[in-house]
């Protein structure tokens, strides 16, 4: 299982699965932010034993600093690879108010199993908002759970 969370701030874009969303705000973060991508990474990685993206691709690191989170989701399964593990599939959810974000679901499927090397049915995606409610709900920030079944 991953989780993720980023703060949502104006003069940033607003990366999701991989694809850049019109928005008048974006996700601040030391990479792109994008929290889809990093939330699948964390589960893929915490179904593989191997820790979290924060450990492979630290905050701290200038290496990391502006990177496009597609390249940290191929470096995730070239890791799990590296155990003898492949990604079976994926089931995500986005929490957002705004912008919506089910026009965008096909686009974020198609964007990370071009990445991953997988059919775009193994990559569950679903939307949802907070009903006003939280961080979300104030539209402060965006987050996103997931959960990834891999295979030896």
């Amino acid at each position: 299982m991953g989780y993720d969370v980023h703060q949502l701030v104006p003069n940033r874009d607003l990366w999701m699965g991989g694809i850049k969303l019109e928005h008048e705000l974006g996700l601040l973060g030391h990479s792109d932010a994008d929290v889809l991508i990093h939330a699948i990474c964390d589960a893929i990685l915490g179904a593989a034993n191997m820790r979290d993206i924060g450990y492979h691709f630290p905050d701290t690191s200038a290496d990391t600093e502006g990177m496009d989170s597609k390249i940290i989701l191929k470096k995730t399964i070239e890791l799990i690879a590296t155990k003898g593990y492949h990604l079976v599939n994926i089931d995500a959810t986005i929490c957002a108010e705004r912008p919506k974000m089910n026009p965008h679901i096909p686009a974020m499927q198609q964007c990370m199993a071009q990445v991953i090397g997988c059919d775009i049915e193994a990559i569950s995606i679903k939307a949802t908002t907070t009903e006003k409610l939280g961080f979300t709900g104030r539209q402060e920030g965006i987050s996103a759970y997931a959960v990834a079944l891999i295979e030896k």
